[in-house]
């Protein structure tokens, strides 16, 4: 098997991906619920559901993902882009954002939105998004 060093990173497209992968980038990211151990089968929805499923590969390892919830028309929502920590900060976050603007953009969505975590709002404006003066974001709960 080749060093990790010698493969080489690969962005694309998925519909798919094993379960194993994506259990590991949501724990890494903070997002993975105990409740979710009983019904793991969610997350096959996550990826195939989605407009946009952007997945970063070392060999065939995923190790980061984003994506994007969409009518494909006109708006686009990306959200959930995160990095398997011994990876993060070498540019793979913003390479999965290109891409997923790339998609957006090829289905002629003309309106791309997100809600950054607290303190990373630079990181998103150094990829061309503003932050939206007089809105704020709001979640349901029950």
């Amino acid at each position: 098997m080749s060093d990790q060093k010698s493969l080489k990173l690969i962005i694309k497209t998925i519909k798919s991906a094993s379960k194993k992968d994506l259990i590991r980038l949501y724990k890494e990211a903070g997002w993975w619920e105990p409740s979710y151990d009983k019904h793991p089968e969610f997350l096959n929805h996550i990826v195939e559901d989605s407009a946009v499923f952007v997945g970063a590969f070392l060999g065939k390892r995923l190790i980061g993902m984003g994506r994007a919830l969409s009518d494909l028309a006109s708006d686009a929502y990306i959200q959930d882009v995160t990095i398997i920590k011994e990876f993060r900060g070498k540019g793979i976050g913003r390479k999965i954002i290109i891409k997923l603007i790339e998609k957006l953009k090829g289905n002629n969505v003309d309106w791309i939105g997100l809600v950054a975590q607290p303190g990373t709002s630079s990181f998103y404006e150094e990829l061309g998004f503003e932050v939206l003066k007089d809105h704020v974001p709001l979640k349901y709960k029950d």
